[in-house]
C-alpha cells in the first residue's frame, strides 16, 4: 500500500470500529508502519472530520515526541511506537475501549484459554497490564510485558490493544479479543467454567503456526 492508501485505510478503520460498536467517540486510536516510520490517527479529532492529511507521522526509532502533520498524534503515541519498535513482525496497532474487554480490564483480569482462539495472540492466556496513567512511558513499559510472546492484552483500568501483520489483520485481531473478552464475561456468569489445559493449548499454538492461506509460491 502507498502511504496515502494506508492514511485512508486507518481513517476507514476508525470509522468501521466506532459504527460496529469496538469503540466509543474518539478514545481509539490506530497506527500503521510505513518504512521506518509510523502513522498514526491525531489526538481528539472526530474520525468523521479526519482527512488523510491529518494522520501524523512519526520515527519510530526516536524517542521524543516529534511528528510530521499538521494534527498533533494520538497521546497514546508512546505504546503504539514501542510496540511497532519491538515486534518487527507487526504492521499495525489498534487500541480501543471496547466494553468487554474495558470490563475484564476494570476486574484486572487476564482472559485464560476458555477457548482456543487465544492462541490467535501467541499464548494460553491474554495478559491484562498492570495499571499506569495514559500517554505515559510507564504504561508502555507495561504493555511491554504483557504483550511478551504476545500481539494482544487488556490494559487495567482503561481498554485493550492488539496487533497484526497489516491493518485489516489488526482489525480483525481487536474484534477476536472483544469477543473472547464477551465470552469469558458471560462464562464466568454461566458457572461451571472450564479452562483448556496447557498441554491443549501447545497443540493448537502448533497448529495455529500453519492456520489460513498461504502462498504456492
Amino acid at each position: 500500500m502507498t502511504e496515502f492508501e494506508i492514511r485512508r485505510k486507518i481513517i476507514e478503520l476508525c470509522l468501521q470500529m466506532n459504527a460496529t460498536g469496538l469503540n466509543q467517540g474518539t478514545s481509539g486510536n490506530i497506527s500503521a508502519r510505513f518504512g521506518n516510520r509510523m502513522l498514526i490517527t491525531p489526538s481528539g479529532i472526530p474520525y468523521e472530520q479526519l482527512h488523510a492529511e491529518d494522520i501524523a507521522s512519526m520515527p519510530i526509532n526516536s524517542s521524543k515526541l516529534s511528528w510530521d502533520g499538521p494534527c498533533k498524534p494520538s497521546s497514546e503515541w508512546h505504546f503504539h511506537r514501542a510496540i511497532l519498535k519491538n515486534k518487527p513482525d507487526l504492521n499495525a496497532v489498534i487500541h480501543t475501549h471496547s466494553t468487554f474487554s474495558t470490563v475484564l480490564s476494570i476486574a484486572r483480569e487476564s482472559i485464560p484459554a476458555v477457548h482456543y482462539m487465544i492462541g490467535a495472540f501467541g499464548g494460553n492466556s491474554v495478559e491484562c497490564a498492570k495499571y499506569a496513567t495514559f500517554g505515559t512511558p510507564e504504561l508502555s513499559k507495561n504493555i511491554k510485558k504483557a504483550m511478551q510472546e504476545r500481539t494482544a492484552c487488556l490494559l487495567a483500568n482503561h481498554g485493550m490493544v492488539a496487533g497484526g501483520k497489516d491493518l485489516d489483520n489488526a482489525m480483525w485481531a481487536a474484534v477476536e479479543l472483544e469477543t473472547l473478552a464477551k465470552q469469558y464475561y458471560y462464562a464466568k456468569m454461566a458457572g461451571n467454567m472450564v479452562v483448556l489445559p496447557d498441554d491443549e493449548m501447545e497443540n493448537v499454538l502448533e497448529l495455529f503456526k500453519g492456520y489460513g492461506q498461504k502462498s504456492k509460491d
